[in-house]
């Protein structure tokens, strides 16, 4: 699937922190998978009270979702990913599982939005994604 990503010098440099400013995506398939949190396939959470490890294990499931539907994340144009309490120490945890699992020079765009609970109270963050398949 082709796919442009744009960075425009207008705008600041957001590839440092993880995403692009604009991805422009043209293919066959859309994809849009629920919110992926840390729960395991048997109801678990991973990752305690940690920021960082509920995200990769959200990246996780986000990945397990993506071959289900025959894409990888790389397939992945845009992520919304919710924070409960956000706070800067959040943001970098957030940050770095984003780095683990994307592209640095391709990574999708990317809104990260503060809520003050999820589902389950265990859950820290939750991440919804769109993506685009030939």
């Amino acid at each position: 699937m082709p796919k442009e990503y744009v960075n425009p010098n207008s705008l600041f440099p957001s590839l440092p922190h993880g995403f692009s400013q604009v991805v422009i995506a043209s293919g066959r398939k859309m994809v849009f998978v629920s919110g992926q949190t840390a729960w395991d396939a048997r109801k678990n959470i991973v990752g305690g009270d940690s920021v960082l490890e509920q995200a990769r294990q959200a990246f996780r499931n986000l990945e397990k979702a993506m071959e289900a539907a025959g894409g990888t994340l790389r397939d992945i144009v845009a992520l919304r990913i919710y924070v409960v309490d956000y706070q800067a120490e959040s943001g970098t945890a957030m940050g770095t599982a984003v780095r683990e699992f994307f592209s640095p020079g391709n990574p999708p765009t990317s809104t990260w939005i503060g809520v003050s609970a999820l589902a389950d109270p265990e859950f820290l963050i939750e991440i919804e994604a769109t993506a685009v398949l030939d």
